[in-house]
C-alpha cells in the first residue's frame, strides 16, 4: 500500500496499537506536504464512536508536516484472534493560499463537485503491548510473561488474557510477601523486647533475698517458657 499520493504523504499508513484492555491507546500519523500547495484534509473512520482524532481537520502549509493523533477508547473485551476490521480513509484536497482549519467546508472533499480528491485507506492492526523485560531468559521469578504471536501476526485473545492476569497477580502477590514479612519482623522484634524485660524482671528477683519456701514464682516461669516458645516460632517463619 502506498505511504500517500500526490498531495500528502502519510506515515505510517497501518496503525498499530498495543492492545490492553480497559485502557486508552493512542498512536500518531504525520502528513508531510511536499508541494507548493496548501492542501486541505479530513480524517474518517468506520468506527467513529470507537476512536478520537484530533485534529480530524486540517491544513498542512507547503513543504511543512502536521501530526494527527488517533486515541482508541478503553476496551472491554479482546477481538478474536486480535484481529481489528476497523479502517480509516484521510482525504486530501488542494486548498487556497494561505488557507486555514476554519476555511475548510465539507464541499472541499466533494468528488461530484469536480474536485480533486485524493484518498487514502489505514487499516488498523493491535500488538502486543510491551511488558517490562525480565533479567534472564526463561521463566526465572521478576521476568515478565510474553505473549506469543503466530505466523501471520495474531496473539491468541484466551492466552493474551492469561498473561496479563498471571502478570497483575504475580506484582499483588510479591507486595503481599513485602506486608507479611514487615509484619513479622515487627513482631519479632516485640517479641524479643519482652523477653527481655521479662528476663530482667527475673533476675532482680534471683538477687532479692528469699522469703518463701516456693523460691521463683511458678507463673513466672511459665511466662518465660511461652515467650520462648513464641520467639522460637516467628523466628522459623522469617
Amino acid at each position: 500500500m502506498s505511504n500517500g499520493g500526490e498531495l500528502l504523504q502519510i506515515d505510517p499508513v497501518e496503525l498499530q496499537f498495543p492492545f490492553e484492555l480497559k485502557k486508552q491507546i493512542s498512536c500518531l500519523m504525520q502528513l508531510t506536504n511536499k508541494s507548493d500547495n496548501y492542501v486541505a484534509f479530513k480524517v474518517k473512520t468506520t468506527n467513529p464512536k470507537k476512536y478520537c482524532v484530533r485534529p480530524n481537520t486540517g491544513i498542512v502549509m507547503p513543504h511543512s508536516s502536521s501530526d494527527v493523533k488517533v486515541t482508541m477508547q478503553a476496551q472491554k473485551e479482546a477481538p478474536p484472534d486480535m484481529q481489528c476490521k476497523d479502517k480509516f480513509l484521510l482525504q486530501s484536497v488542494v486548498a487556497s493560499p494561505g488557507a486555514a482549519a476554519k476555511d475548510i467546508t465539507p464541499e472541499m472533499f466533494n468528488k461530484e463537485s469536480g474536485n480533486y480528491v485524493e484518498d487514502c485507506k489505514l487499516k488498523v492492526v493491535y500488538v502486543p503491548p510491551q511488558l517490562p523485560s525480565p533479567v534472564k531468559e526463561g521463566s526465572e521469578e521478576g521476568s515478565s510473561p510474553r505473549a506469543s504471536v503466530s505466523e501471520n501476526g495474531a496473539v491468541n485473545t484466551s492466552e493474551f488474557n492469561n498473561i496479563s492476569r498471571a502478570y497483575n497477580e504475580q506484582q499483588d502477590n510479591s507486595s503481599e510477601t513485602k506486608a507479611l514479612i514487615s509484619k513479622l519482623t515487627e513482631e519479632k522484634i516485640s517479641v524479643v523486647q519482652e523477653n527481655n524485660k521479662l528476663q530482667q524482671e527475673l533476675d532482680l528477683l534471683r538477687r532479692k533475698p528469699n522469703r518463701s519456701r516456693g523460691g521463683i514464682p511458678t507463673v513466672y516461669v511459665l511466662v518465660i517458657a511461652l515467650v520462648g516458645i513464641l520467639l522460637g516460632y516467628l523466628l522459623k517463619r522469617i
